[in-house]
């Protein structure tokens, strides 16, 4: 017997019943962080000497309610500076008149002979701990200094040995009293990227009882390329919320995003929840076009007592920016699988 034509093929039960079946995808309907309208809150035209770009600065809310960041900028021979800036809302920013001193040493002049940069600011015991990955043509460092005010910064030590970055220090200690920290190693079996650690310290000085984390396989696809904290760690009653950079491999650039998981609260290590697209993207032309082309580089996020969450990013590796939105709207996009 001749097979029915094309459009008059029977339908056979067994296929009727896959097709009641929704198809199942992220049905996302709305964005969770809104790009501010003020956008970029900082270029290189802003600053009292000729700047190339500003980007992945570092932003704290003080406990008297002022704001303060600690901005990554680039000179036009590229040589980097750490550069302080003032706010009264978070959102429209003040620049100090010089940058921050760094050391003056050989073993400064060594580890940090190309570049430093993405600072990270945890308040805790009174405090301010600053991280700042220091990059030679070799390997990097992660360089700790601590402040009263962020007014001026007093170096410490460099807490790891090579090749790591992307540190990130809790805000609280752990339940046996050590500090915690989040890394990311840089792996060569992942192509000079890697998944986010946790380690632990009694002096801040020496770390270990490390344990992986955050994989990129556990973000498929935006972060297969790579991954990083970005944000110091925010206790909420799940646990811990961060904020990470991820990275995908297109055919042409590398696209960087942001992403948010909910850590264990006891056991930090362990991922709760994670969100399975990202948070922002680049899509505006401040982060689609610049030195590095699509670039969303979280570096610090605020919480506001209302439940406000700004977020500082940095756009295209040339301007910095601020997103804004609900905690509640970014724990609930953690959960949301």
């Amino acid at each position: 017997m001749p097979f029915p034509s094309a459009h008059k093929r029977a339908v056979m039960p067994q296929e009727r019943a896959k097709r009641e079946i929704p198809m199942q995808y992220d049905k996302i309907t709305r964005d969770i962080l809104t790009r501010y309208e003020g956008n970029p809150v900082l270029t290189a035209a802003d600053f009292p000497v000729k700047m190339r770009s500003v980007y992945n600065s570092s932003a704290v809310k003080t406990p008297e309610g002022r704001y303060v960041m600690l901005c990554r900028c680039n000179l036009l021979n590229h040589r980097t500076l750490l550069w302080g800036a003032d706010s009264d809302d978070g959102l429209s920013w003040k620049l100090r008149p010089e940058p921050f001193e760094v050391p003056d040493t050989e073993e400064w002049h060594r580890y940090a002979s190309t570049v430093y940069y993405d600072p990270r600011i945890t308040r805790i015991d009174g405090e301010y701990l600053v991280l700042l990955a220091c990059q030679n043509t070799e390997y990097t460092r992660v360089a700790l200094f601590r402040s009263k005010d962020l007014e001026t910064l007093e170096f410490v030590n460099y807490i790891n040995a090579p090749d790591n970055r992307n540190m990130v220090i809790f805000p609280e200690k752990s339940a046996d009293g050590r500090y915690m920290r989040l890394e990311r190693p840089n792996l060569a079996s992942a192509g000079g990227k890697g998944n986010i650690w946790l380690s632990h310290s009694p002096d801040l000085i020496h770390w270990g009882d490390s344990r992986e984390s955050l994989r990129t396989t556990d973000v498929w696809n935006y972060g297969i390329s790579g991954l990083g904290p970005s944000t110091v760690p925010h206790r909420i009653d799940e646990g811990w919320l961060i904020i990470f950079h991820a990275i995908m491999n297109n055919c042409t650039t590398r696209e960087y995003s942001a992403g948010a998981a909910i850590l264990d609260a006891d056991r930090p290590w362990i991922v709760r929840h994670v969100t399975r697209s990202p948070v922002l993207y680049p899509e505006a032309d401040y982060e689609l076009r610049g030195l590095v082309d699509h670039v969303c580089f979280p570096c610090a996020k605020i919480i506001e007592p209302d439940g406000t969450l700004k977020l500082y990013y940095g756009g295209a590796d040339t301007v910095q920016c601020v997103a804004t939105g609900k905690l509640a709207d970014l724990i609930e996009a953690c959960k949301a699988h």
